[in-house]
């Protein structure tokens, strides 16, 4: 097996293969978040990705109201979901991954983590 052969690492995210870059390898300190908010009523789903949750999340809420984003336009900027990635391309692909779900399962995902679909903004503001 050569250098560049042995530099790339297979990393299992739920059941998809992913590569991993080396440059990726050399920087295990970065956190990307893939998260879910949702409106007041809880009848509208957004799934994003970011590599700074709270931030992200203030800028949903400056954009509440606003019919140019899907997150503005159904005002979702409760966070009632997150997932914390070492690697972007992780993130990434767990993200398209969400995104192809029923609404049952994305439910059943949030309720795993948050039964009682808590907003969990404030909790994140404690703990970044």
């Amino acid at each position: 097996m050569t250098g560049v052969e042995e530099a790339y690492k297979v990393s299992m995210v739920t059941a998809n293969l992913i590569r991993v870059c080396p440059v990726t390898l050399r920087m295990p300190n970065h956190n990307y978040f893939v998260y879910i908010t949702t409106n007041r009523t809880k009848k509208v789903l957004y799934i994003g990705m970011t590599n700074t949750l709270q931030r992200r999340l203030e800028e949903h809420g400056a954009n509440a109201g606003i019919p140019d984003t899907f997150a503005g336009k159904y005002h979702c900027h409760y966070l009632v979901y997150y997932e914390r990635f070492t690697y972007v391309q992780q993130a990434i692909d767990r993200e398209k991954e969400l995104k192809k779900w029923s609404r049952k399962k994305k439910e059943a995902l949030i309720q795993s983590m948050n039964p009682t679909w808590n907003f969990l903004n404030e909790e994140v503001k404690e703990h970044e």
